[in-house]
């Protein structure tokens, strides 16, 4: 993963509400969540939530599907485990004992 994916996933993320939506999304699991369920589950206007919604989206930790008339989100668990991986590749790099220490970016 290149920093600045990992800057703009973590970015997202920072933010309170993104952060919120996500962990709901996690915890749907792999089917997903409607987006009028997520606005009902986190008490959050429709306008904000969409808002949020596309942040997430455009740095890959969420998608979206349209079932009919329901758009249905899910989160991406390759893309977070993207970014997990990322922060911890270099795990003791610097320990000059570390003999698996790998590289990233």
């Amino acid at each position: 993963m290149k920093i600045d994916d990992a800057t703009a996933r973590l970015e997202a993320l920072g933010n309170r509400t993104r952060l919120q939506i996500y962990r709901a999304l996690v915890r749907a699991g792999r089917p997903g969540m409607p987006v009028g369920r997520l606005q009902v589950k986190l008490k959050i206007p429709a306008s904000t939530l969409s808002h949020h919604i596309k942040t997430l989206v455009s740095v890959g930790l969420v998608s979206q599907v349209r079932e009919s008339t329901t758009l249905i989100c899910h989160a991406n668990y390759d893309a977070m485990q993207g970014l997990v991986d990322f922060l911890v590749a270099e795990c003791c790099a610097d320990e000059s004992e570390c003999k698996d220490a790998a590289t990233a970016a």
